[in-house]
């Protein structure tokens, strides 16, 4: 073998080589997020459900999607996948209001589990829907029912919004937004 062809053969080797180095060293543990494509939906019905009220829209963070994503891939990794909202105390205190989703996985009889197509639109839907349990004239939530995602949604000094969303082992999903500045603040009516 020429020594010329030889040389470009090792070039390619070596390059080959570092790209699998940097490659191994760059993966990841833990749980795989997948990209977050829901972005303008999910930011879309939540300024359309603030419009309603004559409040401000709300702009898309990344670092609200960073802080979102760190929470959601806690709840899968150490948490079993169970909805815990961030608490104000301990190492990673929560500085930001947050909306908490989890989304089931399909079951088939074959045994088989799939993630739910789920959009962002139809998780803020979700949310959104509490209106009918919330009453602006007491300032709370019918007995039994929930309203706070909604009145997050709805928080007149909220002005912007960060969403992440993390697949569970089982295919389940949990999904989390996160608010700035937060709200829902005992005894402060949202708008």
């Amino acid at each position: 073998m020429p020594a010329q062809l030889k040389g470009l053969n090792m070039r390619r080797f070596m390059s080959l080589a570092m790209v699998m180095s940097v490659t191994a060293c760059t993966t990841v543990s833990g749980p795989v997020a997948p990209a977050f494509t829901g972005q303008q939906g999910m930011l879309q019905a939540h300024n359309q459900v603030r419009a309603r009220l004559g409040l401000p829209a709300l702009t898309w963070s990344g670092e609200l999607v960073r802080y979102s994503q760190s929470w959601a891939n806690h709840l899968v990794s150490n948490n079993s996948c169970r909805m815990q909202h961030r608490s104000h105390a301990g190492s990673n205190p929560k500085k930001y209001g947050e909306n908490l989703f989890w989304g089931s996985a399909l079951k088939w009889s074959d045994g088989r589990r799939e993630s739910q197509k789920i959009t962002a639109q139809e998780v803020a839907r979700e949310w959104a829907i509490e209106v009918q349990h919330y009453s602006y004239s007491r300032n709370s939530c019918r007995p039994g029912e929930q309203c706070g995602h909604y009145t997050q949604m709805v928080w007149r000094d909220t002005r912007q919004v960060g969403c992440a969303m993390t697949l569970c082992p089982d295919q389940g999903q949990i999904w989390v937004c996160s608010y700035n500045p937060p709200g829902n603040w005992v005894g402060q009516r949202p708008y």
